[in-house]
């Protein structure tokens, strides 16, 4: 390698390091090691801007300023009281319904907004009942993690995958959604046998709940029949979006600039609200990655994978899947996927059917997410939250119910992909 090349790979491996140690804040990381790249001269300012994806940015900035007027409608806090009083106060069917609410809308907006608004509804209902809300939380995790990977828009890996391999909202819900509704069916029957058998709560409570009135949940309700109307527009302009020859993002922003005139909210507060330490993390993520695709790094550890697998698709289709699994349960699964994109766009370039390999890595990159505690985004959060509310969970707890949950489910996906691609 090139002194160039080696400089860029030590950029991304400090990088990397600093964003595990969590020390520094990774959007504080990511633009470091972008402005050295600059600095250094590895890159200038229009070869830098040159490796950001606009599409992605575009769509994560889209569904943040739409969820930021969604959520004033108490469309979340009317589903989970609605979904306690469907369940007759059992713990075990909430748990269910819970799961199923948090996939749903995971894989509509996105997982970490899902349980940013589902979280504080749990643990509300859970103290109602006098119920150990952790059960709840981690199950939420794992849904959460589930239904995003099922949709082009449900996870931030597949956002990317999909802008970089131009695959539309139809081809993730043909390819992984159709997986991702048996792996999510295989987790709640594993969840009997984990939390179904402990759970219980009195009749008193069970009789709490039942009196619970979901419609004083909801805060604006002509706001809510604008977000349900919207909603369904965006998520058809998606599924539209590869036949209208419209970019994702631009079906995103469209929503958000309709939800942020008709919505009628503080539009300041609003854009306040959306993650933008997350979006700058990702702009300058693209210009780390890009440091390695621009100095040749990426084709050479492309073809470093060709020489492993000797160019067998299966067999390197099986090894993306659970090195992607297993890396992304201990590092973030962002930055992961960022390098593997060009690295399977590389593999391309060398004659081989990369599809599959899309496939595999969106599977593995955020069933992954599940695995341990900093696997993903949500589960910070939501960890976060339950740990603000008095329920603390420690590594090692996750750790034995994530890590058993995401072998469990990368079998399945292993079985389904072995069968349909193989």
């Amino acid at each position: 390698m090139s002194h160039e090349a080696v400089i860029s790979v030590l950029i991304f491996v400090a990088v990397m390091t600093v964003i595990i140690t969590e020390k520094v804040h990774r959007a504080v990381c990511a633009v470091g090691g972008a402005v050295l790249l600059l600095i250094l001269g590895i890159l200038d300012i229009p070869e830098g801007v040159g490796y950001i994806d606009a599409n992605t940015i575009g769509l994560l900035v889209g569904m943040m300023l739409f969820v930021g007027v969604a959520k004033n409608s108490g469309m979340f806090e009317y589903l989970a009281v609605k979904s306690a009083k469907i369940a007759k106060g059992d713990p075990w069917k909430m748990m269910i319904l819970f799961m199923i609410i948090t996939a749903v809308f995971s894989a509509l907006l996105d997982n970490v907004t899902t349980v940013l608004l589902v979280g504080p509804m749990m643990l509300a209902i859970c103290k109602e009942m006098d119920l150990d809300p952790v059960p709840y939380i981690m199950s939420a995790i794992m849904a959460s993690n589930i239904g995003g990977t099922g949709t082009l828009i449900g996870d931030p890996p597949n956002i990317m995958i999909g802008s970089a391999a131009k695959l539309t909202f139809g081809d993730f819900i043909m390819n992984d959604g159709v997986i991702i509704v048996i792996v999510m069916i295989v987790t709640i029957i594993f969840y009997k046998f984990v939390y179904g058998r402990n759970l219980s709560a009195t009749p008193e409570a069970m009789e709490s709940v039942m009196h619970m009135n979901e419609k004083e949940m909801i805060k604006d309700p002509v706001l809510l029949k604008k977000v349900v109307v919207m909603i369904v527009l965006i998520v058809a302009g998606f599924a539209l979006h590869g036949v209208l020859g419209l970019e994702s993002s631009m079906i995103a922003l469209a929503g958000a600039t309709i939800m942020l005139i008709i919505g009628k909210q503080d539009v300041e507060k609003v854009v306040m609200d959306v993650e933008w330490p997350t979006i700058i993390f990702f702009t300058a993520l693209f210009i780390v990655v890009g440091g390695m695709e621009h100095t040749g790094v990426i084709d050479i550890m492309a073809d470093g994978i060709m020489a492993f697998t000797h160019g067998k698709p299966v067999m390197t289709m099986m090894i993306i899947l659970w090195v992607s699994a297993i890396l992304s349960s201990t590092l973030d699964n962002i930055p992961f996927v960022a390098t593997m994109i060009p690295l399977i766009q590389a593999m391309g370039a060398d004659g081989m059917d990369i599809m599959p390999l899309w496939w595999a890595l969106s599977l593995g990159a955020c069933l992954g997410g599940n695995g341990t505690l900093i696997g993903a985004s949500a589960n910070v959060v939501l960890t976060g939250i339950s740990a603000k509310n008095g329920h603390p969970i420690t590594y090692i707890q996750f750790l034995k119910v994530g890590f058993p949950t995401m072998i469990l489910t990368l079998i399945v996906c292993t079985v389904y992909m072995l069968i349909r691609y193989a």
